[in-house]
């Protein structure tokens, strides 16, 4: 991650090499999905992504993104950007989570206040979830246990039991929860977009156990060490907050609008900046941006991007 080289794109769907940790960047307006290798810093692909991309998530054997516009939710070959499977569903498909252990994905409708189930072979529908209104964000716990919706419209998560898929609880937040993720310990961090701050929310006692102040929309929330950080749209900055105190620590100067985030396998934060059409990549260590490079335009990148 930390060479960083000149950027040299490679557009087009040939085969990836074997190379370090891979980042699918959704590019919305582009109605693409630019591809990097990070650790040589460069972009390797460009695959045609129709329906304005927005919503991903990557697992090692696929690759799955989501276009509201076309209603489309697609199986990628995380290597050729082959589409193995599609499905279009009604409504507003938004956020996606994939769970591995049952192999199944969960796509967050925006509209009619539900999750579908999908297989995460054939994308068949399985079933459908209640939530509060405005679905968005969604994110599976590192146990495998938990899915997390952060339903904007009705301030409040929503947590299912992945077993039984049956609602564990309903926790209030801020105004307008939008992204979220868990950490490896079990909390939840939940961004308000309507109160500029962070909910972290305790699954267990199925409430908030803190508030931290960050900037102007929070968008993404990651972590890299004892370190967490949330995306701020209209700041266009980083807020890095302490995981053990619960205390903000600082701002980062990001390019314009940032959105989407994730955490390399060695500890970079990596940022894409919807407007700007970059992405950042970000050393904790220093708490600086250590890279910049050009997307498609419109990257978004909302859901879990980077594939080890």
């Amino acid at each position: 991650m930390r060479r960083v080289l000149e950027l040299a794109a490679a557009l087009g769907c040939a085969a990836l090499p074997a190379l370090g940790d891979i980042a699918y960047i959704t590019c919305q307006n582009g109605e693409a999905l630019s591809v990097f290798d990070l650790d040589e810093g460069r972009e390797i692909a460009r695959w045609p992504l129709p329906g304005q991309p927005a919503g991903i998530a990557v697992s090692e054997a696929a690759v799955y993104t989501v276009a509201p516009e076309a209603k489309t939710v697609r199986r990628h070959h995380p290597e050729t950007g082959a589409v193995l499977a599609e499905v279009v569903l009604d409504g507003g498909p938004t956020g996606i989570a994939y769970d591995p252990a049952h192999d199944q994905l969960f796509v967050s409708d925006w509209y009619n206040a539900r999750i579908w189930v999908l297989s995460g072979q054939d994308l068949s529908v399985l079933g459908a979830l209640k939530t509060g209104a405005a679905p968005a964000g969604l994110d599976i716990s590192a146990n495998g246990r938990l899915l997390a919706s952060a339903d904007r419209d009705g301030d409040q998560v929503s947590l299912f039991d992945t077993d039984t898929l049956e609602v564990v609880a309903r926790v209030k937040t801020g105004v307008r929860p939008y992204g979220l993720r868990f950490h490896t310990d079990g909390r939840l961090f939940v961004g308000n977009v309507g109160t500029n701050d962070v909910s972290v929310i305790d699954p267990k006692a199925g409430s908030v156990i803190a508030t931290i102040p960050v900037g102007e929309r929070p968008y993404g929330i990651a972590f890299a060490g004892a370190v967490g950080f949330a995306t701020n749209q209209y700041a266009n900055t980083l807020s890095l907050f302490d995981l053990q105190t619960m205390a903000p620590l600082t701002e980062i100067a990001t390019n314009e609008y940032p959105e989407g985030i994730d955490t390399t396998s060695d500890g970079d934060i990596v940022i894409a900046n919807w407007f700007d059409n970059t992405i950042q990549v970000i050393d904790p260590e220093s708490q600086s941006i250590i890279a910049t490079y050009p997307t498609a335009d419109g990257p978004r990148a909302f859901g879990r991007f980077i594939r080890p």
